[in-house]
């Protein structure tokens, strides 16, 4: 399964460092525009420039964004701080996203090697490049399914259900009438722990309620939604 790569995320891809001493210009303050990776690194080779803005995308993904990080070794490798910014950016996205494949293919495999390096090859990357990316995500793309993991909502799960109809058949003002009411007793679990609501309803909005969830487990059969479901796990 290959990675589709939208158009803004090859630009944030393309500030990765391409060949070395090429950020002179940036590094004296010539802003280089994201997409044009030929000014992205100075006098630093290419791979130590990528090893840099590698460790700046694990933290990132560890602890959040870290611009005062990102300033840091922008003076490190003499080059725009924005081109830090954007060259991170383009790697946690395709580390992210990568990682989210893991789950998405058949029996849980990950997305494999070929996969992962046809999906960076519009990227215009050399050899040496490309086989860097591959191992960065080699390397860390079970911790980074498993920050992925943790930051997914727990949002709280069916266990059971009781139900018991009731039909009020006369009142004080009303000696002859049929009033069916039906109550639930809906027990979910939530953090190891078990809830309950109950809920009570006529027949009429009851039925209305299952033609709507119906219609919405339909809608989940569908490509469409299947690829949303995908990319949210």
């Amino acid at each position: 399964m290959l990675l589709v790569l939208a158009a803004e995320h090859r630009a944030h891809l393309g500030c990765v460092p391409r060949a070395g001493g090429a950020g002179g210009a940036a590094g004296r303050g010539n802003r280089a525009e994201p997409g044009r990776g030929c000014s992205c690194v100075c006098s630093l080779s290419v791979l130590t420039a990528f090893g840099e803005l590698g460790r700046l995308a694990l933290e990132q993904l560890r602890r959040g964004a870290a611009p005062r990080a990102c300033e840091t070794a922008a003076r490190k490798l003499n080059i725009d701080v924005d081109i830090i910014q954007h060259g991170v950016e383009g790697l946690v996205y395709l580390l992210t996203e990568s990682s989210k494949l893991m789950a998405s293919t058949p029996f849980h495999k990950e997305i494999s090697e070929v996969d992962f390096q046809d999906s960076i090859h519009v990227l215009g990357f050399s050899d040496e490049l490309k086989k860097s990316l591959l191992q960065l995500y080699l390397d860390n793309r079970k911790e980074i399914r498993s920050i992925l993991g943790e930051l997914t909502p727990r949002l709280p799960s069916y266990h059971s259900l009781e139900w018991r109809l009731d039909v009020q058949l006369a009142s004080r003002s009303l000696r002859q009438q049929i009033k069916p009411a039906v109550t639930m007793k809906l027990y979910l679990n939530q953090n190891e722990d078990q809830t309950s609501q109950v809920l009570q309803t006529d027949p009429a909005t009851l039925l209305h309620l299952i033609q709507q969830l119906e219609q919405a487990l339909g809608e989940m059969r569908m490509n469409h939604c299947r690829r949303i479901v995908r990319n949210m796990k």
